[in-house]
């Protein structure tokens, strides 16, 4: 039997490499570069060392652009400043793009925005995340911030701030997103959600005991929450309406997508509804949280960057650029993908139609063409006026990540309740850091605490 379903495997992974293979014509003028192996392609090698795998292959091939295979698609990385700026300006030639294993993991029916459902969630979402509109949940925030400093951190001569960040951003996201709040019932949610992530960049093979296969469990298993709780919103909203009550509902963003659909008559089925809240869940964990502990790590290493970042409450202007160094020495993610909709001409060379394109942070965050003494963690580097195109975390243009305001307040709201309430210190200053491709600290970045 088990020869068998090996058999099967392989000839499954044969089959889907001969139907890539005949899907791009051949052309004599493609990016430099190589595919690696069948179906992996380079895919270990980006997911272990993301930024030496973008330095190794731009000496290599090119310092524009070079071509590679991730997840068992034709990537083409455009690199630098120029490559960052023919993206960003040329966006009719792109559409969104997620890997296979994500859109079904996250049961996604479509990334296209231009479904009537997905624009007019897209358009509920920007509104909710606009800077206007958080301003009223900023004291939510700090509240919430508060909460899990006082129950998580207060207790303790010592954390592990990577745990700590994932939990706090995913409490927050729910309470937000859904006005979930229920601890038992988040941290099981979140356990579940971690599954899934975990899961996402694994091999996708379906089988019981892979990890895949325990993530797709996951994936139901959160989905079937998100359902439930969608079904319970639509009750709460139709009685109220029914009755003609002006029972306080809770203005969080299920709520706002609910009431457009019915005022637009736009239909959302409940799995695809929970499809999507489930993406804003992914979206609005892992940066953020990678964010803050290496931040928080940089703070805990470099004393007089944390007490100038003390002394600058309110404003907190110097503690952004505090966080900007930080995410440009350790990007929380390594870039974004878009898919080729016509042919590309760039430095020289031509990316087909169909092809994926990636934009990678690493190709400019350590250049000392744009960043003099580049593994240095010098704040103060943003001051200054910035080349355009060089140092962009949360993307430009329709590439711009639709929750980089809220990262922002988010970010600087739980540091304002970390560095008042404790000085700082590394237990284990050697910590090592690995890649997923997401930036990992191997024992959860150990800081000790000083109450002030």
């Amino acid at each position: 039997m088990t020869s068998i379903i090996f058999l099967g495997l392989v000839f499954a992974i044969f089959l889907l490499f001969f139907r890539k293979s005949r899907k791009v014509k051949p052309s004599t003028n493609l990016p430099p570069g190589k595919t690696g192996w069948p179906i992996l392609g380079e895919t270990l090698d980006y997911v272990r060392r993301p930024a030496e795998f973008i330095r190794d292959r731009m000496m290599k091939h090119s310092h524009d652009v070079f071509q590679t295979s991730l997840a068992g698609e034709k990537i083409a990385v455009f690199c630098g400043p120029l490559g960052n700026k023919f993206i960003y300006s040329n966006e009719d030639k792109f559409k969104p793009w997620l890997p296979h294993t994500f859109v079904k993991a996250l049961s996604l029916k479509s990334i296209d925005r231009d479904t009537p459902s997905l624009k007019l969630f897209v358009e509920q979402l920007l509104n909710f995340l606009k800077l206007e509109s958080l301003q009223q949940y900023i004291h939510v925030m700090d509240s919430k911030t508060r909460d899990h400093v006082e129950m998580y951190w207060v207790p303790y001569d010592e954390v592990k701030v990577q745990f700590l960040s994932k939990e706090f951003t995913f409490e927050l996201i729910c309470l937000l997103s859904f006005n979930f709040h229920e601890i038992d019932q988040v941290k099981e949610l979140a356990e579940r959600f971690n599954t899934l992530v975990k899961g996402l960049m694994s091999v996708p093979v379906n089988l019981p005991g892979t990890q895949y296969n325990r993530a797709m469990k996951a994936s139901k298993a959160v989905l079937d929450k998100l359902i439930d709780l969608i079904r319970k919103r639509k009750l709460e909203l139709l009685e109220n309406d029914m009755n003609n009550r002006d029972q306080e509902i809770q203005d969080d963003l299920l709520t706002r997508v609910l009431r457009a659909s019915d005022k637009e008559g736009v239909a959302f089925e409940d799995d695809e509804l929970a499809g999507l809240i489930l993406g804003v869940l992914f979206a609005g964990l892992y940066t953020s949280s990678s964010a803050i502990t290496f931040v928080i790590s940089h703070l805990a290493e470099y004393p007089h960057v944390y007490a100038r970042v003390l002394q600058g409450y309110p404003k907190m202007k110097y503690t952004w650029n505090v966080v900007c160094e930080s995410m440009r020495l350790i990007p929380p993610a390594p870039g974004g993908f878009r898919e080729a909709i016509t042919d590309l001409c760039y430095a020289g060379f031509t990316t087909p139609k169909g092809w994926k394109v990636h934009w990678n942070f690493y190709s400019t965050h350590k250049d000392p063409k744009y960043f003099p003494n580049p593994e240095k963690f010098e704040p103060s580097r943003f001051e200054a006026t910035m080349q355009p195109n060089i140092f962009v975390p949360f993307g430009k243009g329709q590439h711009m990540c639709y929750g980089n305001e809220y990262a922002r307040i988010k970010i600087l709201v739980f540091l304002h309740n970390v560095v008042t309430r404790f000085r700082l210190s590394k237990a284990n200053p050697p910590e090592k850091l690995i890649y997923t491709p997401d930036p990992v600290s191997v024992e959860g970045l150990r800081i000790r605490l000083l109450p002030h």
